[in-house]
């Protein structure tokens, strides 16, 4: 990859990167207030349901996929990835400033909002979901039986968006939760705990999966689906296998805690392909065996921005310099572009890949930025065209392979290739995306892949100890920060990698925290909230976090 100068003539150096922040900053804030504006009406619109013109079941669940809080958009990157989780999965650059690991109440509290109602940020499945089960429950017998596809798949949906929930914060009002769309009366809602919302969850997974397997539509309602499905264009057999997946992923984070259920279930999953299909990797096409969120065509905007509000553009140290670097990464190029420094108009680039030191304080980072290796800027930083990440293969391959290496039932070393195979193929494909940029780079040859897969540090070897932390290492550093929040789900259930991180100054803050605070209106409002204040500190820990 070129630099980003010489690629878009985008910024002539780092110094540029700063000063532009100043402009970027008043831009902000206008965005800010104008977004504080447009949530205040569509709060409205959620506390009164009849506003929406004439709900519809199909369209409502439009909107439930309709997701920018999913999707990589500007304001989930810069405030929720770039400020909270991002960093605490060390999945992207930032500086070691005294308030590095500190929450921003507001960021969180927009994050939580948008799970349980609507904004221009996020989908608010629960209330779109909610309002669906109350059309659908006026609906007759024959009628329901037709437009149950719509419900189950939205079922997927919002025990997707449930689990980041609890693997946020754990303990999270559900049950209860968008009780007034659905019923008109005002309910506060109920904390359920973490592990039953799984439990629960997981449950509704198998229903809905096994729902998608036998059911059949009228060509009308099959018409109409394929319309409004947004993320899979009506493909049920990839509801399946997304749903599937998904459960897989749940199960195996709970079985360090309850090792007995998840292994019975996840071993009955995988003995039977043809009842429980997932995402398989033959004749690979990422944009057709992934589960990927399309921008919509009116979209343009890139990344760029979100990683320069707080200097998060520059590679992750531990991802370059301890797992790619030493042994030749496929993925460095494509993931990351060496940057350089200017000198008068001469752009000079760096001579290798260098991640900015963990270590450092946060003058020595920033007065050095330019000698430091950035994330590409084809793959992310310029890419409008760049997808939201819901779930690939090469995530499924990986816990394939954590399976087989505990509980057996197939080859591990054949499913962890496989993961490392089609990552690099997903990154390449990101890179491929980007209809701006005219430069893109070629995917590696079978030979370097093989030789890749031979080199000590990636070959799949040693005890089973370190067979495991190669499967963990390898899916971590294939979450990247566009899966941040299962990056850090991950990183805190099997603390793989070991990564450090340089104490604040910030007393009570020294460290990145092991869950989210609730925000202010939970404690505020919500009278249940007694129930879990004693849960609720920075180092408290999610159910499967028992380590």
């Amino acid at each position: 990859m070129k630099a980003l100068k010489q690629q878009h003539g985008v910024m002539d150096s780092q110094y540029e990167w700063v000063s532009n922040m100043n402009a970027k900053t008043i831009k902000w804030l206008f965005l800010l207030l104008t977004m504080i504006s447009c949530q205040n009406q569509l709060e409205d619109r959620y506390l009164s349901p009849d506003k929406n013109e004439s709900p519809t079941i199909d369209k409502l669940f439009t909107r439930m996929l309709d997701d920018n809080r999913v999707r990589p958009s500007y304001w989930e990157v810069s405030t929720i990835v770039n400020w909270h989780i991002g960093i605490y999965s060390q999945t992207v650059g930032y500086l070691n400033n005294e308030f590095v690991y500190q929450q921003n109440d507001q960021y969180v509290q927009e994050r939580w909002n948008d799970f349980y109602r609507p904004s221009s940020n996020g989908a608010g499945v629960v209330a779109h979901y909610r309002e669906m089960e109350k059309i659908f429950n006026t609906l007759s017998e024959t009628d329901k039986d037709q437009w149950r596809i719509f419900m189950e798949a939205g079922k997927i949906i919002l025990s997707d968006h449930a689990a980041d929930m609890v693997d946020l914060w754990g303990d999270i009002p559900f049950s209860q939760a968008g009780l007034l769309n659905e019923t008109g009366a005002v309910v506060y809602p109920d904390f359920d705990e973490d592990s039953k919302v799984y439990a629960q969850i997981i449950t509704d997974l198998a229903v809905a999966t096994e729902f998608l397997a036998t059911h059949s539509m009228t060509d009308a309602v099959k018409s109409l689906f394929a319309q409004q499905d947004i993320l899979l264009h009506g493909n049920t057999q990839m509801w399946q296998r997304y749903g599937n997946a998904l459960r897989l992923r749940l199960l195996m984070r709970t079985s360090n805690v309850d090792e007995a259920t998840a292994r019975v279930q996840v071993l009955d999953m995988l003995s039977d392909p043809k009842k429980y299909p997932l995402s398989t990797g033959d004749q690979y096409e990422p944009g057709v065996n992934d589960v990927l969120l399309s921008p919509l065509t009116t979209y343009t905007d890139d990344l760029h921005a979100a990683f320069t509000d707080w200097t998060n553009y520059p590679a992750p140290y531990y991802l370059l310099e301890k797992v790619m670097k030493p042994v030749d990464d496929p993925r460095i190029p494509v993931m990351f572009d060496k940057y350089g420094l200017s000198a008068g108009t001469t752009f000079i680039a760096n001579d290798d890949y260098r991640a900015m030191p963990w270590n450092a304080d946060r003058i020595q980072q920033q007065s050095n930025l330019g000698n430091y290796a950035i994330l590409d800027s084809v793959t992310f930083l310029l890419n409008s065209q760049l997808p939201g990440v819901v779930m690939t293969v090469a995530e499924v391959d990986f816990l394939k392979a954590e399976v087989f290496e505990r509980w057996g039932g197939g080859d591990a070393a054949l499913a962890y290739e496989q993961g490392l195979r089609h990552s690099i193929s997903f990154y390449f494909h990101l890179n491929h995306l980007n209809t701006f940029a005219s430069r893109k780079l070629s995917p590696p040859s079978e030979q370097t892949i093989t030789t890749f897969l031979q080199r000590p540090g990636v070959h799949y070897g040693g005890s089973q100890s370190d067979r495991l932390n190669l499967i963990y290492t390898q899916k971590w550093a294939h979450f990247s920060f566009l899966q941040s929040i299962d990056a850090w789900s991950e990183l805190r259930r099997t603390n793989q990698p070991e990564i450090e991180f340089l104490p604040a100054p910030l007393s009570g803050f020294e460290l990145p925290p092991s869950r989210l605070d609730y925000p202010t209106s939970e404690k505020t409002f919500n009278p249940n909230y007694t129930k879990v204040k004693g849960k609720d500190r920075r180092t408290g820990k999610i159910f499967w976090d028992i380590d």
